[in-house]
């Protein structure tokens, strides 16, 4: 990241994830892994762009009492406002770093509106 901003780069993509089951059939954590494969092909086209890591813990329902994908075992959520904060933080460090434009990528639907 250092050397990228000093020969120039000005764009970062922070790709989002989540962590939620999916049944036997599928790996855990198969968003982030598709958010990290999505930003890298994207930076690649656009050249001139890092990656930032991925961001693996979105909202996926309630806890208690467990809703959506929390009904299952293996699901991570956090909370609506813990995740905003989050995605804020990353942005406001990334611009600090020194990027002028930083791009959310997410893959899951249902934190879309966050």
């Amino acid at each position: 990241m250092r050397d990228g901003l000093k020969a120039g780069t000005t764009t970062i993509i922070i790709p989002v994830g989540g962590t939620e089951q999916n049944g036997p059939h599928m790996a855990l954590g198969k968003h982030n892994a598709r958010a990290k494969a999505l930003a890298g092909q994207i930076a690649a086209a656009l050249g001139d762009t890092i990656v930032a890591p991925v961001l693996a813990y979105v909202p996926e329902g309630n806890i208690s009492p467990p809703t959506e994908h929390m009904r299952f075992p293996g699901t991570i959520s956090i909370p609506d406002s813990a995740f905003k904060a989050l995605l804020v933080g990353a942005a406001r460090s990334f611009k600090q770093a020194g990027f002028a434009h930083i791009v959310l990528i997410g893959d899951s639907g249902n934190y879309q509106d966050c």
